[in-house]
């Protein structure tokens, strides 16, 4: 409604003698000129710009005689002023003009800009008037004054002995007689006996009393306490003619404020709490409205500390109230008892280093014009705390201040609450949510520069945060919209009394005091009337609204002193002779459009109904108004001025008109909906899926929160029932105040002030003077907030959950719904669980069955369940089932994350032995389904309940988590490092030798040091069941992931397996399962190999060398030399070991420009199909490069032909991806540590390198190897060749080229070796120490790439090589791949 903005301004006020210091301020009825009163002093000051025009200063002769000033009183004409004295004078003064055209302050404009003197009114709007203040007449009422009061053409005085005066503002008291207090007859209503007991006391007078035109009485306070309404009977202002009435239990008043447009009177009281009274139309009676008063949950420290109410005043357009206290401080509150502000608490009322402030001290406010301002007379506060006062101290100065204000459009203008928008307006800025994302897209990118320019040194949110999107952008981020209204415009027309955005967000028009202006946030560009005279000539009376691309607006025409409603389209020029005008009987007071039709409000108590079409009169477009009925409303109405919105709405069948009036909402014909509302929104958008919010009406009921009128819809279109209702009042409270509802978004849009606290920057003693210090910035904050489980509760509770359900289905798919049925089981289940009394009828079973029919019951309970605390767990089960049931269901949906949750309230719930059964069902499931995160969480909690740690549950998932890649110490910290660092070693040659080093990070110290314990041992037996499983089921990739991800001991388990579970019982099967898995092509026979140029030994070493520096093979022993070819040792499956042709001389082919012309191809194929790619090995060594030159010289001497060119290519498709081929290596490498050779041969085979088959048939002569593991082999492959003759031709070739190796197999099959002990060659240390690499080494190809673990043992420069290559590589086994050397 109202928010605080930025800090209060200090004016600057003459200083003088403590005589001089002003105490007072009141505005005069026009909110321009101030009249601020000092004991001895009286000045006028003017509203903008804020200065001081006038003073008068009291002789002291006269002083003496007349006492201190006390109170000022306004003529409603502004030309006089009533002063109050001490001594029961009043002293009147004009307020004169000198002649001539004289103005104290004028604007200066710089040379060369467009003057503005031409334009009418000039004077009067931009200058500051010079004005003259003398004493005419003096009255004395011989009895010190108490309140002054001006009632129409006359000023009301009431006496402290008891007299009411009535006297002419001419200063004539006009023969009536003074009224005695005693002789007016009070009664608790008007319909009781008419005499009524008096008074009866001699000493009783008025303290403060307010006049109230809506009521036609006045509101008092007397000396004693009790307040009460005086009402003349008839209109006779006489004591026979007066008659008041008052409330018995109130007996602390202190102070009154009226509000006229709600007829509603403030009362405030000695107790700290202002109570508003409103008048019982039938009998007169005052009624207790509500109260305003601050609570101790909000303020613990300060609620019933404040001391009496000081004073209660009302905003110019009476939606808001501030009050303040005897012992400081402001606060802000809407008309019907919503708390805004209050300075009492937070960073108002604390330092920042937790000290505590002095709250403000108040004597006297006033609100400026509009409610922009609120100027504020400041008391003495003892800010000093602990410093040497300061004599000059500016604070010890009672001062002016001045309090700005931003407020919501629908203070103003109530026609904008059928927009999702939410518009605030400053005195020369607006500020709005922006609209839909897709529509604001074009308009963000300019607007932060435009606002950094606009919002001055005021806004920072102005700055900011424009570009960030969320949900949609009405809620995405926390920062507004700013726009900063034209100069231009404002200059001759401040204030700002109208503004209205359109439907999509795109297009505001503000109005001012004449005409009016528009704004498109796409173009950024204002729109004026080009002809001032026109804007000048129109006076905007009920506010304005946009329909389509037009701005509709009521006005009253000056020159032809017309009422008119005109339409303006947006695009054309802004110009009457575009406009559409329809003349109107009366002055219009609201304005309203609803889809086509225009809802009008009239002075006569009439509503008039237009409806509006769009007209294209050939090149322009106009809208065309017609009249369609007129409807009386004077029977249901005291007083045009008290209807505060009327609009049309979809509720009802036909369009029933809601008619919302203070006290008492809509008429359909009239029925009273609600009392005490401040906002009604509807909507005239329509949705057959969220019937139930689009056709409610929304209403805001201050303190009281909100209520929704909610349609009831009889389930399958059965027939409705006949004592069911058609609709429902549903009041619920949020904990923001509402601007806006997004209906089918179940969300209301809000606003609240934030402060920011700048005093730490002033340390200096002097510093703590300013206001900066004194006061926190304070900005203005969007915000949201959920309703749905409000209403859901309420339907519960009534008994209507198929309604509820209905409602839940339709908003299922909102992305926080699932938020939504948390929040209301959470409340509920505090509320009820808490609850010191038991509960007749509990709504928890309720709730949860509820709950029960949405897929997310289960991850809703356990989240509530998560948040609550432990004692009320038993509660909650006791609702909605035993955990224990609820974790089975989770594990059979397949749900593991959120059973993994409810194994944590099982822990605190139950028996250790219990959440370990359930945790080792969890564990099993998560390793079958491939949950690695869940796997290594649950293993921690298994290890936990085991080493007695079960007392304390675990903490929640993620949470542990020492690294992205969780769990990889162990191979991180396993090295393959180089012997020699490579800058030292000859390029002619160098060997590369393998070092293993233990593991050292936390995941390794686990295997040594708690081998022994039992619930290792526990975890161990169930990951060995499960490799077990999936070597059986020839499932290899997800053996290397599982290895992988759990730091599991691959290598020594194979050992142990190598004839067990880690034989291959059926070659053929497991070839097919393997080309499945790694999305491995199977091989066919190009059709163009029969007459493949690769036939001839020319290019034969072409096609080797590139595919050997692309996928040969590893583990070979190599001793490389630069000068020599790797071909003489590099075995292709293109044809048969031959030498290198003679015409290849590496030495001859160093000529640079030959060798650019094949570098990026080779570079490129390096990327996709190899393992070590050309950058990897430049980063690792500089020694390899120079096999990557040779590759590059053996290719650049040769010019390949198309069909050369398909031949390779076609090789290189027949490879799987990458990714598989790295994961294929680093299980080979294992399986060939381990001594599975005949899982060594199955990956040789799909690998199709017959260099693995060699090295396998190596180590077998070599050493000692299981006889039936050589058996297994030989039937092996020979089940392979059958398969490959009958379905498989593509393997033919290959098997061809191995046929020496497996006679070899078969001759060395009939020595029948018997194996010992086997010892893998290649492994530097015992099995154990063997395991996974890590994901940064990988497999490398056989020219030697270096690997890229840590060089020399961990140096700095391994580990930046290792970050820059990490992201390439970390794709194989999600986060494991491995190396692979060459010694």
């Amino acid at each position: 409604m109202y928010f605080l903005s930025g800090w209060p301004k200090r004016l600057l006020c003459p200083l003088g003698t403590p005589a001089e210091a002003p105490f007072h301020v009141q505005s005069d009825p026009q909110r321009t000129l101030f009249a601020v009163l000092a004991p001895v002093r009286l000045s006028i000051w003017y509203s903008r710009p804020s200065v001081l025009i006038v003073t008068y200063k009291e002789p002291e002769k006269s002083s003496s005689q007349f006492g201190s000033y006390k109170q000022a009183e306004w003529r409603p004409d502004s030309t006089m002023i009533a002063v109050s004295t001490a001594y029961g004078y009043i002293l009147f003064f004009h307020i004169t003009s000198p002649r001539g055209d004289k103005y104290l302050y004028e604007p200066v404009y710089p040379k060369g800009s467009p003057q503005m003197k031409g334009t009418p009114h000039f004077k009067e709007e931009q200058c500051a008037p010079a004005l003259n203040l003398e004493m005419r007449k003096i009255l004395d009422l011989q009895a010190p004054i108490m309140s002054l009061q001006s009632v129409l053409e006359d000023l009301l005085v009431a006496t402290s002995d008891g007299l009411l005066h009535l006297i002419h503002w001419e200063g004539m008291t006009n023969g009536r007689k003074a009224i005695n207090l005693c002789t007016v007859p009070f009664s608790v209503d008007l319909q009781s006996s008419r005499a009524g007991s008096f008074l009866g006391f001699a000493d009783v007078h008025i303290r403060d009393m307010e006049y109230c035109a809506t009521l036609d009485g006045f509101a008092v306070v007397f000396n004693d306490g009790k307040i009460g309404f005086i009402t003349p009977v008839s209109s006779r202002f006489t004591a026979e003619q007066l008659h008041g009435v008052w409330p018995q239990d109130v007996v602390d008043g202190t102070c009154v404020a009226v509000n006229n447009k709600y007829r509603l009177m403030a009362f405030g009281c000695a107790s700290g709490s202002v109570q508003v009274y409103t008048i019982d139309n039938t009998t007169g009676a005052m009624l207790l409205s509500h109260k305003l008063e601050l609570t101790a949950k909000q303020y613990p420290d300060i609620w019933n500390k404040t001391g009496a109410v000081k004073l209660v005043r009302w905003s110019p357009d009476n939606s808001v109230v501030t009050v303040t206290w005897e012992s400081g401080g402001l606060s802000l509150w809407s008309v019907f008892g919503a708390q805004l502000i209050c300075t009492l608490g937070g960073d108002f009322a604390y330092r920042s280093d937790g000290t505590k402030k002095d709250p403000l001290k108040i004597n006297s406010m006033s609100w400026g014009a509009e409610g922009y301002h609120l100027w504020v007379v400041s008391g003495f506060g003892a800010h000093n705390t602990g410093i040497e006062s300061d004599s000059k101290s500016v604070v010890k100065q009672p001062g002016l201040l001045l309090f700005q204000f931003i407020k919501s459009v629908l203070t103003v203008n109530p026609c904008m609450s059928n927009q999702e928008q939410v518009l605030l307006q400053g005195e020369d800025r607006l500020y709005l949510n922006c609209g839909e994302a897709s529509q604001m897209q074009s308009a963000r990118g300019s607007s932060a520069r435009s606002e950094r320019k606009a919002g001055g040194g005021r806004s920072p949110f102005a700055d900011s945060g424009l570009e960030s999107q969320g949900l949609s952008s009405l809620l995405g981020h926390r920062h507004w919209h700013v726009v900063q209204i034209s100069n231009t415009y404002l200059e001759s027309n401040w204030p700002i009394r109208f503004s209205a955005i359109d439907k999509l967000g795109q297009n505001i028009a503000v109005v001012g005091k004449f005409g009016f202006a528009h704004y498109s946030l796409l173009t950024k560009k204002w729109k004026l009337f080009g002809n001032i005279t026109q804007e000048q000539n129109m006076i905007v009376t009920g506010g304005l609204a946009w329909w389509n691309d037009f701005i509709v607006l009521a006005c009253y025409n000056i020159s032809d002193r017309q009422e008119e409603l005109r339409v303006y389209l947006r695009t054309s020029n802004l110009d009457n002779a575009f406009a559409h005008v329809t003349r109107a009987q009366a002055e219009t007071l609201l304005l309203s459009v609803f889809r086509d039709v225009v809802v009008v409000f009239r002075a006569d108590c009439s509503i008039c109904l237009y409806s509006i079409e769009r007209k294209s009169d050939g090149p322009s477009t106009t809208a065309g108004i017609q009249v369609l009925q007129e409807v009386s409303m004077s029977r249901y109405i005291p007083h045009p001025f008290l209807v505060v919105s009327v609009t049309l709405t979809s509720v009802s069948t036909e369009n029933g008109i809601t008619l919302k009036m203070p006290q008492q909402l809509p008429f359909c014909p009239p029925v009273v909906l609600a009392q005490s509302v401040e906002n009604v929104w509807t909507t005239c958008r329509a949705n057959k899926q969220k019937r139930h919010l689009l056709e409610a009406l929304w209403l805001s009921c201050g303190g009281a929160g909100m209520k929704v009128w909610l349609p009831l819809f009889p389930r399958d279109h059965r027939k409705p029932h006949s004592f069911l209702s058609q609709r429902i009042m549903l009041p619920f409270h949020i904990n923001i105040y509402p601007l806006a509802v997004l209906f089918e978004d179940a969300l209301v849009l809000g606003a609240v002030n934030d402060t920011l606290l700048y005093d730490s920057l002033y340390t200096r003693s002097g510093a703590r003077e300013q206001l900066e210090v004194l006061f926190p910035y304070c900005v203005v904050e969007r915000t949201s907030q959920i309703y749905l489980h409000h209403i859901l509760r309420q339907l519960l509770v009534r008994n209507l959950g198929e309604q509820a359900l209905l409602l839940a289905q339709s908003c299922a798919a909102l992305p926080y719904f699932p938020h939504v049925l948390e929040l209301m089981l959470h409340e509920v289940l505090e509320e009820e669980a808490t609850s010191r009394e038991p509960i007749p009828d509990p709504l928890l079973p309720t709730v949860a069955k509820f709950i029960t029919e949405f897929p997310l019951f289960l991850q809703t309970v356990v989240h509530c369940a998560r948040k609550t605390e432990y004692a009320l767990w038993n509660y909650l089960f006791a609702a909605v089932g035993n955990p224990k049931d609820l974790f089975e269901e989770c594990l059979m949906a397949q749900d593991l994350d959120t059973a993994a949750s409810y194994l944590i309230i099982l822990q605190n719930m139950e028996v250790p032995a219990v959440s370990r059964q359930h945790a080792t069902l969890l564990f099993s499931t998560a390793l079958e389904q491939g949950k690695w995160d869940l796997c290594r969480h649950m293993m921690r909690f298994l290890k936990a309940i085991g080493s007695g740690e079960s007392e304390t549950p675990p903490s929640t998932p993620t949470a542990q988590e020492p690294s992205s890649s969780g769990g990889f110490e162990f191979f991180r910290n396993r090295s393959i490092s180089l012997s020699q660092s490579a800058e030292n070693v000859p390029a002619s040659k160098f060997s590369l030798q393998k070092t293993l080093s233990m593991p050292s990070g936390p995941s390794g110290k686990r295997w040594s040091k708690d081998s022994d314990c039992a619930e290792n041992m526990y975890i161990d037996v169930m990951l060995w069941r499960h490799a077990r499983r999936l070597l059986e089921e020839v499932r290899l990739k997800d053996l290397g992931c599982f290895a992988a991800q759990l730091g599991f001991e691959l290598i020594s388990w194979l050992c142990k397996e190598r004839t067990r579970a880690a034989r291959v019982d059926n070659f053929v099967l497991a070839l097919k399962r393997l080309h499945k898995d790694f999305l491995w092509p199977l091989p066919i026979i190009p059709a163009s190999s029969l007459n493949s140029p690769f036939k001839n030994g020319k290019y034969r070493t072409v096609g080797e060398q590139l595919l050997k520096s692309q996928s040969a093979d590893p583990f070979l022993s190599l001793e490389t030399d630069a000068g020599v070819s790797h071909v003489q040792r590099s075995q292709s499956w293109l044809g048969d070991i031959g030498p290198t042709p003679p015409e290849i001389d590496p030495a001859s082919s160093h000529g640079p420009q030959m060798q650019d012309a094949f570098l990026s191809p080779l570079s490129n194929k390096g990327d996709e199909c190899s393992i070590g790619s050309a950058t990897d090995l430049t980063e690792s060594s500089s020694v390899v490069d120079g096999d990557w030159t040779m590759v590059d010289e053996n290719f650049s001497t040769l010019s390949l032909t198309q069909s050369e060119l398909e031949h390779i290519s076609m090789e290189l498709a027949s490879k799987g991806p990458h990714k598989s081929q790295v994961q294929l290596r680093y299980l080979l490498h294992i399986f060939m540590e381990a001594g599975c050779l005949d899982w060594c041969v199955v990956i040789g085979l799909i690998l199709r390198e017959s260099s693995v088959i060699s090295q396998i048939v190596l180590l077998i002569q070599s050493s000692e190897v299981d006889g039936e593991m050589l058996q297994n082999i030989k039937t092996g492959l020979h089940a392979v060749a059958r398969w490959a003759s009958t379905d498989c031709p593509g393997y033919k070739p290959f098997l061809n080229i191995i046929k020496p190796q497996v006679q070899k197999l078969s001759e060395l099959t009939e020595e029948q070796v018997q194996p010992e002990a086997f010892q893998p060659v290649t492994v530097g240390k015992t099995p154990e120490h063997a395991g996974p690499r890590s994901e940064e080494s990988r497999g490398s190809s056989g020219h030697g790439s270096v690997p890229q673990g840590e060089v020399g043992g961990g140096s700095l420069v391994s580990r930046e090589e290792e970050d820059a290559t990490r992201a390439q590589e970390e794709e194989s086994f999600q986060d494991g791949t491995y190396d692979c050397s060459v010694s």
